[in-house]
């Protein structure tokens, strides 16, 4: 098991790398490869590294620490599920928030059940299954169903880019549930996330802002933030426009290698 300086001794002073997930450190919904886990693991001897996704941790363990057998809360030094209300520092737990806890059981209920009536009503080549799924700080909503193959995922990305069916499903929530305070974020090939404003993956600056209140915390004042949908609309890009990161749009894991081994000299 590789040994890295701790937080505050990194060659380069008060600099964190995030990554997003699917897309940047991943194919979607794919295995990471052994060269990104390779080079993630010189760029930690120079700076501290994290991952922000949407999903929960036992998806980002399949994606990034199943091909290893090395728990995903050890490969980084912040784990960043579900855009931060789940937490992990150096493998220690984080305070954790609810989306249920925050819109109550009534109003949660009449979200799914609408979400639920429209996509029996949409007329879209397959269906297969999980249309809504439920996560500690959100929900994911698919017209297709989470369950569809990888094949099946391609075939609905290019089906949706030409039809726009989660855009016309995001408006339409945003019509009958603006006045709740959700924000409504396409991500990913099949899916969009619902979630209170804020909960977007700038919630999981807030964990790194406390790290410098810690006794010898390290104070991150270059936060370099890596994710590939950084449209507005896509769900990298309240963080990748927010004025604590520099933003760097990649088109997948190879984007990724590269942009990393150049600005960090990782040849």
């Amino acid at each position: 098991m590789a040994t890295y300086p701790p937080l505050a001794d990194r060659e380069i002073k008060n600099t964190i790398c995030l990554f997003d997930v699917d897309g940047t450190l991943t194919p979607a919904r794919r295995s990471a490869s052994p060269e990104i886990l390779n080079l993630l693991a010189r760029l930690r001897q120079k700076v501290a590294i994290g991952f922000v996704g949407g999903s929960d941790l036992i998806k980002q363990q399949e994606q990034l620490g199943n091909s290893t057998g090395v728990d995903v809360t050890s490969l980084f030094d912040f784990c960043f599920a579900e855009n931060g209300l789940t937490a992990y520092r150096l493998g220690e737990a984080l305070p954790s928030n609810s989306f249920i806890r925050w819109l109550g059981e009534e109003r949660y209920k009449e979200l799914v059940n609408f979400i639920l009536h429209y996509i029996a009503d949409l007329d879209i080549p397959i269906k297969r299954g999980t249309f809504v799924e439920f996560r500690n700080g959100m929900i994911n909503v698919s017209p297709i169903g989470r369950n569809a193959s990888v094949q099946e995922r391609n075939d609905y990305e290019k089906y949706d880019k030409e039809h726009g069916v989660r855009k016309a499903f995001v408006e339409k929530l945003k019509e009958r549930f603006g006045h709740l305070g959700l924000t409504f974020s396409i991500g990913g090939q099949i899916s969009f996330d619902v979630f209170p404003a804020g909960w977007d993956k700038t919630y999981c600056l807030q964990h790194l802002e406390n790290e410098a209140k810690k006794p010898g915390g390290v104070q991150y004042t270059t936060i370099h933030f890596f994710g590939d949908k950084t449209f507005e609309g896509g769900n990298d890009y309240e963080i990748y426009t927010d004025s604590r990161t520099i933003g760097h749009t990649v088109t997948g894991p190879e984007d990724t290698m590269a942009e990393l081994k150049k600005l960090f000299n990782l040849e």
